[in-house]
């Protein structure tokens, strides 16, 4: 990523997963000009191939970036390598800050920084992870069927997340850890597709030649398993947005904490736009592109709205000081563009 950052553009992009891509793709072609500040850590780099990605089944994720940064370019956008350290409003939009110094200005942010993946303290789990640890049935049960699969309980959604599991293999074991056991009616669902319940502390997984062969428990017994599970804290890579009122709040359902916004994916602040896992925690790659997409549309939408307020004030009084200010921008936007 060498594209050198300008002094200011309609929209900059921070995050440049897929729904960051997705949504400068859409703001380039609609001849908006934008930068996308990529931070360079995307959270399904360990994964091996992207899944459930219509026409690009199994694509490495490092390919499927560098396939969204040179469309991005191919119009015009600007894919930049940086990290976003804070952001405030000024008079015509925001300043955003990077952490080496550099700063650039915006009229809109468009926020899809991802999340982070919070795994419990359990040796060995970090190592495994987008291998044979795994969090999404949807992303990876394929990959995993018919193996013997734990599930490590680490939150609310561990029951739910046994049951899923029980739809690629009919070897299901969840471990209940530091968890509650299941209460009566979640132990009856469970005994009814047959997934037995282990309880006692997790102390580690046990890896023989760079593969699970099972989980040891605290009083040292060894249950054999291939694959686990985990369900993860979620948490939104959006803290340098505070400055501007903007804060992570808990997922209702217990995962972590995401940014809220509407449908659209505006927030309520004026001027930002989220897309993808920031927002939607359980987001895959496409629909976090398509979430990218949907944002973008609506961003120009709303530049669209204002640059139209601005040419009405300047058609009622064109001999105005704000009227001829307008022109020069104008102009020199036309310019940028080969207008």
């Amino acid at each position: 990523m060498t594209d050198q950052l300008k002094d200011g553009y309609d929209v900059v992009v921070v995050g440049g997963g897929a729904a960051g891509l997705s949504g400068a793709l859409m703001l380039a072609r609609a001849r908006r000009s934008v930068a996308v500040i990529d931070a360079g850590a995307p959270r399904n780099a360990p994964a091996e191939g992207v899944h459930g990605l219509l026409a690009r089944e199994g694509i490495r994720p490092a390919e499927l970036l560098e396939r969204g940064r040179a469309e991005v370019r191919g119009y015009g956008g600007h894919v930049v390598a940086g990290e976003v350290a804070a952001a405030v409003r000024d008079a015509k939009g925001f300043t955003v800050a990077l952490a080496d110094g550099r700063s650039v200005r915006a009229r809109r942010l468009l926020v899809a920084a991802g999340l982070v993946d919070e795994l419990p303290d359990v040796p060995g789990l970090r190592a495994r992870w987008g291998r044979d640890v795994i969090h999404c049935p949807y992303c990876h049960g394929w990959e995993v069927r018919d193996r013997a699969i734990g599930v490590l309980a680490s939150g609310p959604m561990a029951v739910h997340q046994a049951l899923l599991l029980r739809q690629w293999s009919a070897d299901v074991t969840l471990f209940s850890h530091t968890m509650p056991p299941p209460d009566e009616e979640e132990a009856e669902r469970l005994a009814a597709r047959g997934i037995t319940v282990v309880r006692g502390e997790v102390a580690s997984l046990e890896i023989v030649e760079d593969r699970i062969v099972g989980v040891r428990l605290s009083d040292g017994t060894l249950v054999r398993r291939e694959v686990m599970a985990v369900a993860t804290r979620m948490v939104a890579r959006a803290g340098f947005l505070s400055a501007l009122g903007l804060r992570p709040v808990e997922h209702p359902m217990g995962a972590g904490e995401y940014i809220p916004a509407d449908a659209t994916g505006r927030t309520d602040v004026p001027g930002i736009w989220v897309a993808g896992n920031v927002s939607d925690l359980v987001a895959q790659v496409g629909t976090a592109a398509a979430a990218g997409a949907t944002a973008a549309a609506q961003i120009n939408a709303d530049l669209i709205a204002e640059e139209t307020r601005e040419a009405v004030a300047a058609y009622r009084d064109p001999f105005s000081a704000e009227a001829e200010a307008r022109l020069c921008e104008l102009a020199m936007g036309e310019s940028r563009h080969g207008l």
